[in-house]
């Protein structure tokens, strides 16, 4: 499919946290190849932060996301999304939840309409949004409900040298194991599948699945989810002609050598998932929602009050966010 080159849009996140500050980063740091960008913010809020970082980024409001590509050269685009109150660096105030859930709302909007490429979300703080009356466990979540019930959104985190699918996502450990489904791991593994091929190019994709046990279950002897659950699962993928194999105990599936034999990894749990891409690529790391009728990526990292405001926030992870949703809307809509 080819079509016209649209921009990025790009949420506003938590406005106490770091998302104002890697976005004017990421402009300064903009090169031909990407896609441009718009920030969907407060642009006052945008001016001063760049005012008292002294990064040099000329801030200029737009009123569709049409202009973005005209001025995106020059200065910064913005379509207004103002806040009800002044933020202030790592102080946390409920009142701006409103602004920060309509900059999301927005975004989607957009892209089902085709005005953007891709939606690029900003870190929000669940607890403030929840203060407000947030009722999803995460943007995944949201991002679904704004589509329609149907939908279930698969979560991919990647860093250079791995691409990691957790099954169960933002659920107690102890609810994680009593949830894992066999229909859970195939949907997981079939999407990440379909996506690996359409998305990234990767015309015959190899999944690892990994076990949820100490040594993939040792059997049966140290549990029985392998034998009960994964196995079967992977039986169903391979029936339909996936290239998939396991289970794998996790302890030694992220080692260098290991991750150069497959494309992606469907872990059992968050953490088992999300520790590995931290550990491998903190800086570069991203989260990447699969499944749904759009593309929507994000850094991989958190509101980091703790340095707001101090100039310290590195912005490799928004970049990267950046350059995946532009390769992926080029293979999508302009290959």
């Amino acid at each position: 499919m080819t079509g016209a080159v649209l921009p990025l849009g790009v949420t506003m996140g938590e406005p106490a946290g770091i998302g104002g500050e890697i976005v004017l980063k990421a402009w300064l740091r903009r090169r031909a190849g990407r896609l441009p960008f718009f920030a969907i913010d407060d642009p006052e809020r945008l001016r001063n932060i760049a005012s008292r970082l002294e990064l040099p980024v000329p801030v200029s409001e737009i009123e569709a996301p049409e202009s973005a590509g005209q001025i995106f050269g020059q200065s910064l685009p913005v379509l207004a999304e103002p806040l009800r109150v002044p933020s202030l660096p790592g102080k946390l105030d409920p009142a701006n939840a409103p602004a920060v859930i309509s900059a999301i709302d927005r975004a989607v909007a957009l892209v089902r309409e085709r005005r953007i490429d891709a939606v690029v979300t900003n870190p929000i703080h669940k607890k403030c949004l929840y203060d407000a009356g947030f009722h999803h466990p995460g943007h995944t979540e949201y991002l679904a409900s704004l589509i329609g019930p149907d939908i279930r959104p698969v979560m991919m985190l990647a860093c250079p040298g791995l691409r990691a699918v957790p099954v169960t996502i933002h659920m107690p450990l102890r609810q994680a194991v009593e949830s894992l489904s066999r229909e859970a791991i195939v949907h997981c593994a079939t999407v990440t599948a379909e996506s690996l091929s359409a998305d990234f190019g990767i015309a015959a994709p190899r999944i690892a699945i990994s076990g949820l046990n100490p040594h993939a279950g040792e059997a049966g002897s140290l549990g029985t989810e392998e034998t009960e659950i994964i196995a079967p699962a992977i039986v169903t993928l391979a029936a339909a002609g996936i290239a998939v194999e396991g289970p794998l105990p996790a302890d030694s599936l992220f080692h260098e050598a290991t991750r150069q034999a497959y494309d992606a990894v469907i872990c059992m749990y968050h953490d088992q998932a999300l520790i590995p891409i931290k550990t491998i690529g903190f800086s570069r790391g991203i989260n990447i929602t699969l499944g749904l009728p759009f593309i929507r990526t994000s850094p991989d990292h958190g509101t980091a009050l703790d340095i707001a405001g101090t100039g310290k926030a590195g912005e490799e992870s928004l970049i990267a966010a950046i350059a995946t949703a532009t390769a992926m809307a080029r293979r999508r809509y302009h290959a």
